[in-house]
């Protein structure tokens, strides 16, 4: 996966940036992004504050983790019930 150029605090302050902008082209073209990459983080990100950002990472990272445990739990139990259902 290709790495990402902005972290989403640049990318918070990018977009108030463009709030009192004359146009979007100029500061896609100061911070060197595709007109096309503004609307899709405007879309994501509109409206969120640094904070917000943070806790949402957080959730993300914590939902990844538990996902896992999960997936685990299910493969465990699987093989349980293939152990238990054999005939000895």
């Amino acid at each position: 996966m290709k790495p990402k150029r902005f972290s989403e605090e640049q990318i918070v302050a990018i977009l108030k940036e463009a709030e009192g902008a004359k146009s979007i082209g100029e500061v896609c073209r100061k911070h060197g992004i595709a007109d096309v990459t503004f609307y899709r983080w405007r879309a994501k990100y509109s409206g969120m504050e640094v904070p917000e950002l943070r806790r949402l990472r957080t959730l993300k990272d914590e939902n990844s983790k538990l996902k896992n445990l999960v997936a685990e739990q299910l493969l465990d139990n699987r093989a349980l019930k293939e152990a238990l259902g054999k005939k000895w």
